[in-house]
């Protein structure tokens, strides 16, 4: 069975599942499965694995037909600005896949679903799902949607400042000072992780991580946008 979670994010993506399993997949965290063992759960391993190929074909495809003139060495860097984490978790924060995967407790209490790579991971996850469900066009309509648009006329994503998104938001409602602070730094020097918090006064609007400083209070910052809009609708 999905949740109503599931259930309404097809609804705003208009895209309606024929096997609402692999949508569950799709955003099945591994830790999740590892703590309900005996369940029929399946991670969203796989699919990331296949999203990924499925992605390169399709973003590959977009750029061949949008730069006719340009050679092969510019296509390739154009798709790996556009097939990367960074862009990736641009699109997953987007559309707030953030909030609908399944997640072990020890990786919802250590900020799992803010975190960079497991976003980009769901949004892999999502397409290969999406493409074993309804194939190759109900994808290239869904990048349509949602992910072409931000590319730029030199191909390249256009990432959004979520931090200068949330002051004006706050400026203009007079809510207050946001202030910004590095809460956590984890894993090892060569493969450093952030948490960022950014606060109102005493209220903690959003917490979020990074490989940078500057990663992690965007992060931040967008999942307090989220949280913020959410409120007012």
């Amino acid at each position: 069975m999905l949740s109503g979670d599931l259930k309404q994010l097809q609804h705003k993506l208009h895209i309606q599942f024929r096997n609402a399993m692999l949508l569950k997949q799709a955003f099945t965290h591994a830790s999740y499965v590892n703590e309900h063992r005996f369940s029929q759960n399946q991670d969203n391993e796989r699919l990331e694995f296949l999203g990924d190929a499925v992605l390169e074909l399709t973003v590959s495809e977009f750029l061949y037909n949008l730069f006719p003139d340009r050679p092969e060495g510019e296509l390739t860097k154009l798709r790996a600005s556009i097939v990367c984490e960074p862009s990736l978790v641009q699109f997953a924060l987007r559309l707030d896949f953030g909030r609908y995967v399944l997640l072990g407790k020890g990786e919802e209490m250590t900020g799992g679903r803010t975190r960079p790579a497991l976003l980009a991971d769901v949004f892999e996850s999502f397409v290969g799902a999406l493409y074993l469900d309804q194939g190759l066009e109900a994808v290239r309509q869904f990048l349509h949607d949602h992910v072409f648009p931000s590319i730029t006329v030199n191909g390249r994503p256009q990432m959004s400042d979520y931090k200068t998104e949330l002051q004006e938001l706050t400026q203009h409602h007079s809510m207050g000072a946001l202030e910004y602070r590095i809460v956590e730094e984890r894993g090892p020097a060569h493969e450093r992780e952030f948490v960022s918090e950014v606060y109102m006064g005493s209220k903690c609007l959003g917490r979020g991580s990074g490989r940078s400083k500057k990663e992690a209070e965007q992060q931040a910052a967008a999942v307090a946008l989220k949280q913020l809009k959410r409120s007012d609708g």
